[in-house]
């Protein structure tokens, strides 16, 4: 993502709680120091919001960040986002990059899907290209060509065929919405 602007504080605090930046090269959240002119001042009349976006003198995001030794910003998405797998934790953002690059593969969307109860599996929506061979052709492709280019853990267990992704209106996909859909 860049560097911070210069005499701005912005750290990556540990997931779990603290108020030490993590070292370089591990994953935080992204922390801006509440001294800083251009961070809100609060969450209007959400006090629960508010209290969770506070940690000490930080104003904690919901972004997981990476800072690496020359001090640029590395993105990996939300933290409400972020999937655990075999006791892992898995970016969406790195399953996506990986079954993007896949020749039939027009867009795709990551989330944990619940598949029965208290059981959650990682979940490709995938819509195809044009060209792309019925739909049960291309999944076994996808998950062939996934496994050569991911750690098993990371690896979707689930893959839906979809028309389109839930998007917002500035084109962010809608994990929320893929977590409650093609269950079967």
């Amino acid at each position: 993502s860049g560097k911070p602007q210069p005499g701005r504080r912005v750290v990556a605090l540990p997931v779990d709680g603290g108020l030490d930046p993590v070292p370089a090269g591990e994953t935080g959240l992204l922390a801006v120091h509440r001294s800083d002119p251009g961070v809100m001042l609060g969450y209007w009349n959400r006090p629960a919001e508010d209290a969770a976006a506070r940690r000490g003198e930080w104003f904690v995001s919901g972004d997981l960040v990476s800072f690496d030794a020359d001090g640029y910003v590395h993105h990996h998405g939300r933290a409400d986002d972020v999937m655990t797998s075999l006791g892992y934790r898995v970016s969406p953002l790195e399953v996506e990059r990986a079954l993007a690059a896949h020749r039939w593969v027009a867009d795709v969307g990551v989330a944990e899907t619940e598949v029965k109860d208290g059981l959650w599996l990682i979940t490709a929506f995938i819509v195809a290209t044009p060209d792309a061979p019925a739909p049960d052709a291309l999944i076994e492709d996808v998950q062939g060509f996934a496994e050569q280019r991911l750690a098993g853990f990371k690896l979707p267990r689930r893959f839906v065929c979809v028309d389109a992704l839930p998007r917002t209106p500035n084109g962010k996909i809608k994990r929320a919405e893929l977590r409650t859909s093609g269950v079967e």
